[in-house]
């Protein structure tokens, strides 16, 4: 009797072992089609935009987003949801919050609330809530003003499931057709809620001791930065700057980006627990490529800033030639102040947590470049994802060319006569599904240090590049025929590469 009842134990091993093995193979087959991100957040299937709701709670960081369960292209939205222990892996999880009679569920934020001031936990479990727009299609249709509003759920599970109050919403529309995006965070000291609200081109900001009863406390933006479309997912945060505490707010736009469509600027100034102040004169953007939008940071991560961004651009994200889903998120970018002059800028980086899933790298030192050379060569074969960093002593010019054996090319360089980095994706593979996409962006150097340090991270249809630690960033998406396998640096001079450092990166799924 013993002996049959290992052998059957042993056969139900062996079935649960072949399934999870069989199910493991079905997961990485669908998330290897062409063009999907491998170090890239990215959903199975259908239509993603803005990151919404990211917290970290008990170990976990949950990210929610504009979702759309029903196709590939922009529809009624929803909450999708993904968790991580390390912001690099993510695991799928079931809807969080549906459409209702009040609206379909536009982007917002989550806090955990600490110290129950909403009165939504129980058993001294803090509840999470989520704040959001709520967008009443009938009511657009029918040509009224007030059609978003701001409602919230909450939940006392961390962030499994998700209940809506009952008296929703909490901030009713008086007026505006735009009037959404809540990002909202504590103020400690006058221990309030303080929302930073999306209205029109400008920043409206309220505050609540309760998450549910709110009052307008000041209005930003009027003569401030740039306004070539309307003002959407406003973050407010601190920044430490040695040890002084910044505010900054970033403020999404579409259109009015620096080179195409959508885009992010930002403010490093001063609040008060009503007003937000900044001296800043010139517009800051935070990222020059045309495929960083929406983007803002994780609460509850103490003096961390962790953003993450949709990599896409509304000029294009319904017509980009993938079918089975439409777009993915950034890396995960850890937010610091760096002073420049007289100036104050926002830089981004990679989180640390990247290297995690680094290969064993290749490295190079003080090697001279006489116009050209085959990076393969060094570094060995190139595999996409891959992480690639380079300094230079001193350059006048440089481009490095990713291409495959079909001559499609993506080229990213830097040109000291306008003193602006660039990414050239004009032959980077399809480009006609959309007039324009074919394009060379630039972004300006923002320093005049003598040495030059860039940072890319390419993927199997996107690239970042973060340029003087973190000071120029540019994000642009491509659709090659297939994967890039080559890199040559090319120059117009010698040039001397004094640090190389080459990781393929090992994929998520």
């Amino acid at each position: 009797m013993m002996r049959q009842k290992l052998i059957t134990a042993i056969c139900i091993s062996i079935l649960l072992s072949l399934g999870n093995d069989i199910v493991a193979q079905s997961n990485n087959k669908v998330m290897n089609e062409m063009y999907r991100p491998q170090v890239h957040f990215s959903p199975k299937e259908h239509w993603i935009n803005d990151p919404n709701g990211m917290v970290y709670y008990k170990g976990t960081y949950h990210l929610f987003f504009q979702y759309h369960p029903y196709s590939s292209v922009w529809g009624p939205m929803h909450w999708g949801h993904a968790t991580s222990k390390d912001l690099i892996h993510w695991e799928p999880q079931p809807i969080a919050i549906y459409p209702d009679s009040l609206g379909t569920i536009f982007s917002g934020s989550a806090v955990v609330d600490k110290n129950n001031t909403s009165g939504f936990g129980k058993n001294g479990q803090p509840p999470l809530v989520a704040i959001f727009t709520q967008h009443d299609t009938i009511g657009e249709k029918a040509g009224r003003n007030n059609f978003q509003n701001q409602s919230i759920a909450y939940s006392i599970d961390n962030g499994k499931t998700w209940i809506k109050y009952a008296a929703n919403p909490v901030v009713k529309n008086p007026g505006f057709r735009d009037f959404r995006d809540p990002k909202v965070m504590w103020y400690e000291p006058q221990r309030k809620w303080i929302m930073s609200l999306a209205v029109k081109d400008n920043i409206t900001f309220y505050s609540s001791p309760d998450l549910k009863n709110w009052t307008r406390e000041s209005d930003f933006g009027e003569g401030r930065g740039a306004h070539g479309g309307g003002w959407e997912c406003p973050d407010l945060f601190v920044v430490d700057d040695n040890g002084k505490q910044r505010w900054v707010l970033l403020v999404n736009l579409n259109p009015g980006g620096p080179n195409i469509g959508s885009g992010t600027q930002y403010f490093v100034g001063n609040f008060d627990g009503k007003t937000f102040t900044s001296d800043q004169k010139d517009t800051h953007w935070l990222d020059y490529g045309p495929d960083n939008y929406a983007g803002v940071t994780w609460s509850n991560t103490g003096k961390r800033k962790i953003l993450i961004g949709w990599m896409a651009n509304w000029v294009y994200a319904n017509q980009v030639p993938t079918d089975k889903w439409k777009n993915a998120m950034t890396i995960p970018r850890e937010l610091k102040l760096k002073h420049v002059g007289k100036d104050i800028f926002l830089t981004s980086e990679p989180v640390a947590e990247l290297n995690a899933i680094e290969k064993k790298p290749v490295l190079l030192n003080n090697e001279m470049v006489d116009k050209e050379m085959d990076l393969s060569k060094k570094i060995g074969k190139i595999i996409l994802p891959l992480r690639l960093d380079i300094s230079f002593k001193k350059t006048n010019y440089f481009t490095l060319e990713l291409s495959n054996e079909t001559g499609e090319k993506l080229l990213i360089g830097y040109d000291k006569k306008t003193n602006q980095y660039f990414i050239d994706r004009t032959a980077s593979g399809k480009v006609d599904f959309q007039n324009g996409f074919a394009a060379k962006h630039m972004a300006p150097r923002l320093t005049d240090n003598a040495t030059i340090n860039i940072s890319i991270i390419a993927d199997e249809s996107s690239v970042e590049l973060f340029a003087d630690d973190g000071l120029t960033l540019m994000t642009e998406i491509f659709f090659p025929a297939k994967p890039y396998n080559q890199i040559h640096l090319l120059s117009d001079e010698k040039v001397l590469i004094t640090k190389l450092r080459y990781a393929a990166l090992k994929g998520i799924w």
